[in-house]
């Protein structure tokens, strides 16, 4: 039976080749204030995506809380790979590596399987005897994470991954309560990297990323967590992402005003600390090169960027398309207007 989609997706870009419009990209966005109330969208919010990577920092959180940090000695750099998804760059390896070390795990108790590095499926060329494994895995900082809490729990690792197992029934029950949903309203799946994976209205996901970025030390243990893991992305953009990726960029580029991560399949959020806001966005088609310059583009209107600022970003903000030969043959431009609630 085909599976139905009642969303209501509004266009939120399109792509030209000389000058006529070849595709049309769709889409919702929703902006939510750390109270949980919409200030704007685009589309619908109250539809359903899974979260992806933008989830991340929310599946830390039960290691954080259990003082994980503390008992294993982890550094900032580590505690933002835990929120990754890496490029697959020597400092990740290294700092995975070592997380495996003081968890007393080794890569073949990681389970979010092996793929060929970011930066070498950008473009880069591997050297000639190398070989990847578990830790080139974008996600690999994640699932180190995940280890870390079963030595601490004293819990098995053959079965992190299940849905039933108790550190997954944590971080299902950490973001219910975050987005003040009842578990049964939760969508479950399984990602990318074989970890379970959440679905939820997009005005809820960004309503997380409210609360994230805006976390504070002296509030409650989630937010004394959620504080922890934002400083530790705030200072090392690049252990969270990867050098020339638009999350790095971005993240230096507002100075600790915001954090943003990346998920796949057109799934964007913000934590906007200044604002005191929290962004998601769904692209339907899932194109990733278009969610970058939608996502800029939400930012613009909420008045985030210096036309300084935006000039920056435009590899971001205002992509080209070219041909196999280098030549710029179009564009994709992000056109739409957030509506205000």
């Amino acid at each position: 039976m085909r599976p139905t989609a009642n969303f209501h997706h509004t266009d939120l870009a399109y792509s030209v080749r000389n000058g006529h419009v070849e595709c049309i990209h769709s889409g919702s966005v929703a902006v939510v204030d750390s109270t949980g109330r919409l200030i704007a969208y685009a589309g619908d919010p109250t539809s359903y995506a899974f979260s992806r990577s933008t989830l991340k920092p929310f599946q830390a959180l039960p290691f954080v809380q259990s003082e994980g940090i503390e008992q294993f000695g982890l550094d900032q750099r580590q505690t933002a790979l835990m929120c990754a998804s890496h490029s697959g760059e020597e400092m990740h390896i290294a700092a995975v590596s070592d997380m495996l070390e003081k968890f007393r795990c080794t890569e073949p108790d990681l389970q979010c399987g092996c793929h060929l590095p970011k930066r070498y499926r950008d473009g880069g060329i591997p050297p000639a005897d190398f070989k990847a494994d578990q830790r080139h895995n974008n996600c690999s900082g994640k699932h180190a994470g995940f280890l870390g809490y079963c030595r601490l729990h004293d819990l098995p690792l053959a079965d992190y991954l299940d849905q039933s197992h108790h550190l997954q029934r944590e971080i299902i029950k950490t973001v219910a309560r975050l987005a003040d949903l009842d578990e049964s309203r939760i969508w479950l799946g399984t990602d990318g990297c074989n970890a379970p994976n959440i679905g939820l209205p997009l005005a809820r996901l960004a309503w997380l990323w409210a609360q994230f970025g805006n976390a504070r030390y002296d509030g409650t243990d989630d937010q004394r967590a959620m504080a922890v893991l934002a400083d530790a992305m705030l200072a090392f953009p690049e252990m969270f992402s990867g050098v020339g990726r638009l999350d790095n960029a971005l993240t230096l580029l507002g100075k600790g005003r915001w954090i943003s991560k990346t998920g796949a399949d057109g799934v964007r959020c913000i934590g906007m600390r200044e604002q005191g806001l929290g962004i998601a966005l769904k692209l339907a088609d899932g194109n990733s090169t278009v969610a970058d310059a939608v996502i800029i583009e939400v930012m613009r209107q909420l008045d985030a960027f210096s036309s300084k600022d935006y000039e920056a970003l435009s590899t971001w903000g205002n992509p080209v398309i070219r041909n196999w030969v280098g030549r710029e043959v179009g564009a994709f431009r992000a056109e739409f207007d957030l509506r205000l609630v």
